[in-house]
């Protein structure tokens, strides 16, 4: 029993040690109300100080907060306390929109994320950084930090750090003395204009490097300077003043380069030659006319390739920018190849061009460019009409066709391996069946998804009119147009779809004209037959309209005439409307409110008179007239010299009344 009691006892103890040290732990981890400084508000692991025009950081932080909010304030660089450094369970604090002249020192010991953006700081002191060993990601953006504020070796102290952000201040030149683990350094908006071939050595596994927005020139970039970051996956040189690309390259790991709005006119030859992992390239307004062949042939990996805003001439040296495009498989995403010049291509896509438009001469030593047949044999009986045919642009198809029209003659027998430049990989052509419709038929070399194909009258806008499109399979080679209209020219035009299936206007568009035939003599007499009993319906139904207008308008006037005759034998007949008994007209005229009152069809008129003109006997009524316009009363002389208007001759005197 003793010996019962006493591992029951102990259990008993071990259990309450255990929940003692979880009640412990978790008020460690959220804090009470205590620890928390009275200006500020708490919640679980995060301490709210932003926007409370707070000149200095709060006292009274304890233990078991993880983040802590102090942006937006008025804090400079006395406002932080010792015990603050202490404080080891921050790891991340916000600090940005402050009024820091200075790198803070005295910040939790632990931080691993700094945010310093939006203050006025200029110089950074290795002694501030070497406090914070775990630092790991430092926001200092947007500051005043130029390269003399900045202590040689200064970032070497933080020895955990990985993302270094610099944008926007106003260094002159790289920092030296950078983090041994640095992954990703952003210099870009300031005002670098040189480059030392040392800037990197000591960072060799730095991943992204942006430089955008600098004042480098081709002088200022030491060659070699990126030589050395064998782990560089993004390197920006956008926004500067190149004239072409720096030199050395890191070819190991880059995946994408940005060098547009620069000053670039020229790209050597192997400028790009050993970057075999590049995916993605960016030469966008720059300066660039054409391009030297063989400048991407290096680049095996390469899906995205931008060139817009490019004052690109579309001449005989362009020929082989349009069969590289697609000698790739998968094929590139080419963004922006417009022509400028010459003037008759201005506007174009560079793969929208014929052989016929490029400006290109012909050696007396070199045969000229292959011509294509300009329409596929006829069927036998139908007679072969010549129309005009289109160059080619690089798809990824077997050659063969699906159509009864006969197909194309392959362009090589064996198409592995780049082409060979001014040779086209697709061929396209028309045959007019009749004056209303069209086959369209072509010939390409790789794989795709599907085609688009486009057609619209010369003439006619191709957003707003007549453009008419249809889209085929990829093993599709033929397609038949109809609904067109005779003797009339037509722009057909064959877009590539990519491997997801989606349009890209411009880029894999080979385009043409064909001109239907004119219409012939039976068509025209079966044509114009519905056409002129269309017109002949609707002369008879304007001519029926037309009488039935007349015959309605004649009607109103004699019915208007009659009523106006109307009116006016009813007027001559106009006479007072008496009340029901007979002398309710003179009792409301003179015993009641001493007037007369008068009642026509049309109107009535009452005539105050005073109690001494009734008394007299002397009275006058007043006259209404007629609706036509004629008074219906002559002047009375009664027996006691009284005066009155009385009624026409017709009407019996008795009528009226009077006193």
């Amino acid at each position: 029993m003793e010996f019962l009691a006493g591992s029951w006892n102990k259990n008993w103890a071990s259990f309450l040690q255990f929940w003692l040290t979880v009640i412990l732990s978790l008020q460690m981890q959220f804090g009470t109300g205590a620890s928390c400084p009275q200006e500020c508000r708490c919640d679980k692991t995060y301490i709210y100080c932003n926007e409370r025009s707070l000149t200095s950081v709060p006292l009274g932080m304890e233990e078991g907060y993880k983040v802590l909010f102090l942006h937006n304030n008025q804090i400079n660089n006395a406002g932080f306390p010792l015990e603050l450094h202490n404080l080891a369970s921050v790891e991340t604090v916000y600090l940005y929109g402050n009024q820091l002249d200075e790198f803070p020192i005295n910040l939790p010991k632990n931080t691993k994320l700094l945010h310093l953006q939006e203050n006025n700081i200029q110089t950074i002191s290795r002694a501030a950084l070497a406090q914070l060993t775990k630092l790991e990601e430092l926001h200092l953006d947007d500051n005043s930090i130029s390269t003399v504020g900045v202590e040689e070796g200064a970032f070497r102290e933080a020895l955990s750090l990985e993302l270094l952000f610099l944008t926007k201040n106003h260094l002159s030149s790289v920092p030296i003395g950078l983090p041994e683990d640095l992954k990703e350094l952003r210099l870009d908006e300031n005002r670098i204009a040189f480059i030392a071939e040392e800037a990197f050595q000591n960072v060799t596994g730095l991943e992204r490097l942006m430089l955008d927005g600098n004042l480098l020139m081709d002088e200022g970039i030491a060659p070699g300077a990126f030589q050395d970051l064998v782990t560089l996956r993004e390197l920006a040189l956008a926004r500067n003043s190149l004239t072409f690309p720096p030199p050395l390259l890191p070819s190991q790991s880059l995946v994408k380069l940005s060098l547009q709005e620069n000053q670039i006119d020229q790209i050597p030859v192997t400028a790009f030659a050993d970057l075999s992992r590049l995916e993605k390239l960016d030469i966008s307004s720059n300066q660039l006319q054409t391009l030297t062949q063989g400048v991407f042939d290096g680049m095996s990996s390469l899906r995205h390739l931008m060139v817009r805003n490019n004052p690109w001439r579309c001449d005989c040296n362009v020929k082989w920018v349009v069969v590289w495009l697609k000698s790739l498989p998968p094929p590139i995403n080419a963004r922006g190849f417009v022509c400028s010049s010459p003037e008759k291509v201005r506007g174009m896509t560079i793969r929208e061009l014929t052989l016929d438009i490029i400006e290109c001469p012909v050696s007396p030593n070199q045969p000229p460019w292959p011509t294509l047949r300009s329409t596929p044999p006829p069927p036998p009986t139908t007679p072969p009409i010549t129309t005009i045919v289109s160059t080619p642009i690089t798809t990824s198809i077997p050659y063969y066709f699906d159509s009864p029209s006969p197909p194309l003659p392959p362009i090589h027998s064996n198409p592995a391996g780049p082409l060979p430049p001014y040779e086209d990989p697709l061929q396209i052509s028309f045959y007019v069946v009749n004056a209303s419709s069209i086959d369209v038929s072509w010939a390409s070399y790789f794989t795709v998804t599907a085609y688009k194909v486009t057609w619209v009258k010369r003439g006619q806008s191709q957003i707003n009119e007549g453009m008419r499109e249809r889209t085929v399979s990829g093993d599709q080679r033929h397609i038949s147009l109809s609904g067109l209209e005779p003797q009339s020219v037509y722009r057909i035009c064959v877009h590539v779809l990519d491997s997801l299936n989606s349009y890209r206007p411009g880029e894999d568009t080979i385009c043409s004209e064909a001109r239907t035939k004119p219409r012939s003599t039976k068509t025209s007499d079966r044509d114009q037959a519905p056409q002129d009993s269309i017109n002949s319906t609707l002369l008879m139904a304007g001519i029926i309209g037309g009488a039935v207008l007349i015959v309605l308008v004649t009607l109103l006037g004699l019915f208007c005439w009659h009523m106006h005759r109307k009116n006016r034998s009813d007027s001559t007949k106009w006479k007072y409307n008496r009340g029901r008994r007979k002398d309710d007209y003179c009792e409301a005229g003179t015993k009641k409110d001493n007037s007369i009152l008068e009642m026509t069809e049309t109107s009535f008129q009452i005539v105050a008179l005073n109690n001494e003109q009734l008394l007299k006997g002397d009275f006058r009524i007043q006259p209404i007239y007629t609706p036509n316009g004629g008074i219906g009363f002559r002047d009375c002389h009664l027996s006691n010299n009284s005066i009155a208007y009385c009624k026409s001759s017709n009407v019996p005197s008795t009528e009226f009344c009077h006193t």
